[in-house]
């Protein structure tokens, strides 16, 4: 930025402007038009002259519309001319008023029509008036305010509107040369003034003007200006005779004045001259000076006149040093608005920090600092005010020193400025500061980042410590902990992406804040650290709840499921067994763990006897939690792992009630599975076990289910006879197992029973009974003692005898029905050598539909068919059916299968080699007898073979005829355009498949 160049500029826009029609007397512009007035004529655009003096000329913003008013001796007659025009028009109903001011509706007026318009006359009048470019003439004029008590000239207007709910309202401002009116009145606005200012006698009035506001004043009367100020003229001079202006322009930020030959620009916000503008006068103009100063809004020019020449005063970006102005004064807010680069705002907030710091207001000049850091990291260039004196024609010329901005390259580091904050002890600030620092670094400086937020740490955690070492409990103080702890958990939150994980940790155990540490812990997916200190704590269910969130390995469930299930068993089941992704196998050393460390005898309870709460049964169950487990596991899960169903069994084992451990045994977890086992526990475990515990029903199951029924039987008589006996009839497919069981048992029973000889007997005798039928008396006769007498068996013994008779007679009847079958079965064979079939004469084959009588000359016959005179070889079947043999052949050989349609072709092949032409020897005589009794056999055997591969059964009523149902009507092989062609059948030629080699 060049800092010492000019805001205005003075350009001679027009020398000669009056041109020969006397002097220039006003001036107008709008648009970048200018409009001037000579004492001599009119000068539009070149345009024409006259006698008569302009008195006034006014120019729309848009440089449409022009209105000048001429006096002269005949009186006043004011003109309108269009840019489109070549003259001026006379507007007559304003002939004899003088128009001092006019106000152009700026948000309305348009290029065609000035619409409504204000004027303001010598008199102390103001008339509303609206001209169009087509109709050449005012559309109408009607007064609207005339000054009555005071009359006096308006010399100046301007008319603003502004939307409001009750329509649109029009604000228009009057100036005479002793006061300042305001209108206002119901009547949309896009641009409008936003300052004004008035040059009056004492010095510029000037303020904001807020068109939406409603400001009432004392009397009722509204007003719609704001931050109202008198801008003395003693405050621009130093010391000397204040010389009053005589003109004024405003522009966005500074008063233009004309003082003499001179114009002063002066800052509106700091009430200083920043600048005089000169203009070069020619010799016959000196003596009058600059007459006056007009503005066009619209290009944001200004023009200065004198009786001859036309200046332009240009600006140059004059809001540039604003900030700067608003900074000196301290109005740092204003300053922001008007930066225009990041260089800028930095100063600014360097500004404020310092004053905040010098005040002691650390944590605001904290949030400053960072700021002013943020974008030039890690230094700040300071802008610094100097006094030089300029050449030596400036300070003839302007008779004052003047400022200007230097460039000085004071550098202030990030170190520096935590620095300021740990001299001054301010720990607050610096955090705050180190915080607002974190907000403004890129995500490319992450060194950075990762030290301030791990300095930024340590500093919470001093601080939270300090807290807790005061000795004020007060209401206040405890809040503001509370209140501190919040906020840091929110700082873990944020950063936990960006603070190094170990050296974090370490900082929170080093400090002692165990609930951050968790906290901290829980953000980055340290779950382990989580929950060893909730087990450290006894909160087994904050631990489990822990453990069963998204994205926690299930390994820490097997790490830490001996501590769990040791501190609160059922909570730590309920969890497992929600759980379908644990593998149960290895959960067993915990289950392990917390079935040795219960001490107490327990034994299994039913489900409804189980206290949840306690985590114990009524009676006293410690274990039932691992076992309930367990069989969530076999029967849920369908779990068929063999430790789980091992240690399940160990568990039903040590129970004093065996009969879950039966109920287990007997169970078929496996049934239903392909190629599985009917359970998945060890057998020889479980035998070893059940035995150890004496379990001993269970091992006569288990001894029974691994088909060892003699130690089953065994081992059941030393429990219960009852039970031996099942196991014996467990055994069906072996009779003899089975009696050689139940003898075993007959002798424990003879061995076991107490009581007289003869009650002995008859209970052995009732045994039998028990048997079916498998034990007779004399297979546990040898039981009894030698001397025991027979008596006491002979109805036993005949009942016996009685039975083998009955089987005898038996057995005489089923050899005699044996003997008869036989003989009917004889008589059938004799009388199938006797069976024959009446073929009638018309009688067709089942496949060509010829006769079955027909000659063999119409087939052409091979040989080795058995000869029937004249006619071909045809079969008949008991249904019925009859074919011709070659019919048949070809049938079958068509509807069969390759295999067997090969062989029927084969069989067929081989006899018509060997019932060919007999052989004669070299002598031409025919072979000996024996050849042809040997070739005979072979016919025979062969034809045989034929007949059964061929007559087995009715091609149309077998087997065969069902096997087409599925066969398609159309041959994969054949064409289908073929399949549909109908063929005239021959009635003498049938396909026949040749057998010739």
């Amino acid at each position: 930025m060049d800092f010492g160049s000019k805001v205005f500029d003075v350009d001679l826009l027009e020398h000669y402007a009056a041109k020969g029609h006397g002097v220039v007397t006003c001036m107008a512009a709008g648009n970048d038009v200018t409009v001037w007035g000579t004492s001599q004529g009119t000068d539009l655009s070149g345009g024409r002259t006259g006698e008569q003096t302009i008195h006034r000329v006014f120019v729309d913003p848009g440089g449409s519309h022009c209105i000048a008013t001429i006096v002269g001796d005949g009186g006043a007659e004011t003109f309108y001319i269009h840019a489109k025009w070549n003259k001026p028009r006379v507007l007559s109903k304003l002939k004899g008023l003088i128009v001092n001011a006019v106000a152009w509706n700026r948000q309305q007026i348009t290029e065609a029509s000035t619409r409504e318009i204000v004027l303001g006359t010598d008199n102390g009048q103001l008339y509303e008036m609206a001209v169009d470019e087509k109709d050449k003439r005012e559309k109408y004029i009607k007064l609207l305010f005339e000054l009555r008590e005071l009359p006096e000239a308006f010399t100046g207007l301007q008319m603003e509107t502004a939307n409001v709910s009750t329509g649109t309202r029009y604000y228009v401002m009057a100036v005479t040369p002793r006061r300042l009116y305001s209108y206002t009145g119901i009547g949309s606005l896009e641009k409008r003034a936003v300052h004004f200012a008035w040059l009056s006698g004492v010095g510029i009035y000037h303020g904001d003007l807020n068109f939406g506001a409603s400001h009432s004043s004392q009397d009722g009367d509204e007003n719609f200006v704001e931050n109202k100020a008198l801008l003395d003229y003693s405050k621009l001079y130093d010391g000397a005779e204040a010389v009053k202006p005589s003109s004024l322009a405003i522009s966005e930020f500074h008063f233009l004045l004309l003082v003499g030959n001179k114009v002063k620009v002066v800052n509106q916000i700091s009430e200083r001259i920043i600048e005089e503008l000169h203009f070069d006068l020619t010799s016959d103009s000196a003596s009058k000076g600059i007459l006056c100063l007009c503005s066009d809004a619209s290009a944001g020019l200004f023009y200065a006149y004198d009786q001859n020449s036309i200046f332009q005063v240009s600006v140059n970006d004059e809001g540039r040093d604003m900030w700067k102005v608003y900074l000196d004064m301290k109005e740092y807010a204003a300053a922001l608005v008007n930066c225009r680069d990041a260089l800028q705002r930095d100063q600014v907030y360097l500004a404020q920090a310092e004053a905040a710091f010098s005040s002691k207001d650390f944590l605001r000049a904290a949030s400053f600092f960072a700021k002013a850091l943020g974008r030039h990291n890690p230094v700040i260039y300071y802008y610094v005010d100097t006094v030089l004196p300029y050449a030596r024609v400036n300070l003839i010329r302007n008779k004052r020193i003047k400022r200007s901005v230097t460039f000085i390259n004071y550098i202030l580091s990030f170190e520096e400025i935590t620095l300021k904050f740990i001299s001054a002890n301010e720990q607050d600030a610096l955090r705050s500061f180190l915080l607002r620092k974190l907000d403004s670094l890129s995500k490319d400086d992450k060194c950075q980042i990762t030290m301030i937020s791990t300095w930024a740490t340590e500093l919470y955690l001093d601080k939270i410590n300090r807290l807790l070492l005061e000795d004020d409990t007060s209401t206040d103080r405890s809040s503001e902990y509370q209140s501190l702890i919040k906020e840091f958990c929110a700082f873990l939150s944020d950063s936990k992406d960006v603070l190094d994980e170990a050296t974090t940790l370490k900082l929170l155990e080093s400090y002692g804040r165990v609930d951050e540490l968790v906290f901290f812990a829980k953000l980055k997916g340290q779950y382990d650290i989580v929950v060893h200190h909730y087990i450290q704590q006894g909160e087994a269910k904050k631990a489990l709840e822990t453990l069963e969130k998204p994205g926690v390995s299930t390994n820490l469930q097997y790490k830490f499921a001996p501590d769990l299930v040791m501190l609160d068993a059922y909570e730590t089941v309920e969890s497992w067994m929600t759980r379908k992704d644990l593998n149960p196998r290895k959960l067993i050393p915990a289950m392990m763990l917390w079935c040795r460390s219960s001490s107490r005898p327990f034994t299994w309870a039913p489900f409804e006897e189980w206290d949840f709460k306690t985590s114990l049964p009524i009676h006293g169950n410690e274990t039932h939690q691992v076992i309930r487990y367990l069989e969530h596991c076999v029967h849920s899960l369908d779990n068929e792992d063999p430790g789980i169903h091992n240690l399940l069994l160990s568990l039903y084992a040590k129970q004093e009630d065996d009969s879950a451990l039966l109920r287990f045994l007997q169970s078929k977890f496996g049934k239903g599975r392909e190629n599985g086992p009917d359970f998945f526990y060890d057998p020889k475990y479980a035998l070893r076990l059940c035995l150890k515990e004496k379990r001993m029903r269970a091992c006569v199951h288990i001894y029974s289910m691994t088909s060892m029924h003699e130690e089953a039987v065994a081992l059941a008589l030393q429990v219960d006879p009852e039970l031996a006996m099942a196991e014996a009839d467990k055994v069906e497919e072996d009779e003899d197992l089975r009696k050689k069981l139940w003898l075993m048992i007959a002798k424990h029973v003879v061995e076991q029973e107490k009581g007289t000889k003869r009650d002995n007997i008859r209970k052995a005798i009732a045994f039998l009974k028990e048997t079916d039928g498998l034990l007779k008396i004399e297979d546990i006769l040898p039981f009894f003692p030698d001397f025991a007498l027979i008596d006491d068996f002979r109805d036993a013994i005949c009942s016996s005898l009685e039975d083998y008779n009955k089987q005898i007679e038996m057995l005489k009847q089923e050899m005699n029905d044996a003997t008869r079958g036989a003989d009917n079965i004889r008589n059938d064979i004799s009388a199938l050598a006797q069976r024959y079939a009446i073929i009638e004469r018309d009688e067709e084959c089942g496949v060509c539909r010829r006769k079955i009588l027909s000659t063999a000359a119409d087939f052409g016959m091979s040989r080795g068919y058995a000869s029937v005179g004249p006619m071909a070889p045809f079969y008949v079947f008991p249904c019925g059916h009859a074919f011709h043999a070659e019919c048949l052949v070809a049938h079958l050989t068509r509807c069969t299968d390759r295999e067997q349609a090969e062989r029927i072709l084969d069989l067929q092949k081989q006899l018509t080699l060997v019932s060919g032409e007999p052989r004669k020897d070299s002598s031409g005589t025919l072979a000996a007898d024996t050849e042809s009794v040997t070739s005979a056999n072979q016919i025979d055997k062969i034809r045989s073979q034929l007949d059964e591969a061929i007559a087995s059964e009715c091609p149309f009523c077998g087997f065969l005829m069902i096997k087409e149902i599925s066969m398609p009507f159309i041959l994969t092989e054949e064409q289908e355009a073929n399949s549909w062609l109908i063929k005239p059948m021959s009635s003498t030629i049938q396909k026949s498949i040749s057998l010739s080699t």
